[in-house]
């Protein structure tokens, strides 16, 4: 099992950057997948993007693809989440999730998660 961190949350303005952390622990591999979700009050559990450790692929939800990038920092196992060009239509609570091998849009598919960061932007 893999253990998931969040940090990095806070308020902020409409047009500002904020960078979300997560750091895994436990049974981190070359073959894990890191994903970050978000969810708004009343709102199901939406996919933001993912990170493929082994092929460095990323992928992102189409209202994110452009003013959002996800990289990882390798030497502390943390998938990093830049977001620029806020909107308070990104207002949630930012979650981490890992699974292996590939990367998946469906929470169902991912076997771990972390506790969440709160993310809020005023407009």
């Amino acid at each position: 099992q893999v253990q998931l961190v969040e940090s990095g949350g806070g308020l902020v303005q409409a047009g500002d950057s904020l960078r979300l952390s997560c750091a895994a622990s436990g049974r981190v591999g070359s073959a894990l997948v890191m994903a970050w979700f978000r969810q708004a009050p009343g709102e199901n559990r939406e996919f933001v993007g993912a990170f493929n450790w082994m092929t460095t692929r990323t992928h992102y939800a189409d209202s994110v693809k452009d003013r959002f990038t996800i990289s990882r920092d390798n030497s502390k196992n943390t998938l990093l989440l830049q977001m620029n060009s806020l909107k308070p239509e990104d207002t949630a609570m930012y979650f981490c999730a890992a699974r292996q091998y590939t990367i998946s849009m469906f929470q169902h598919e991912y076997n771990s998660w972390g506790q969440g960061t709160q993310v809020t932007v005023s407009s």
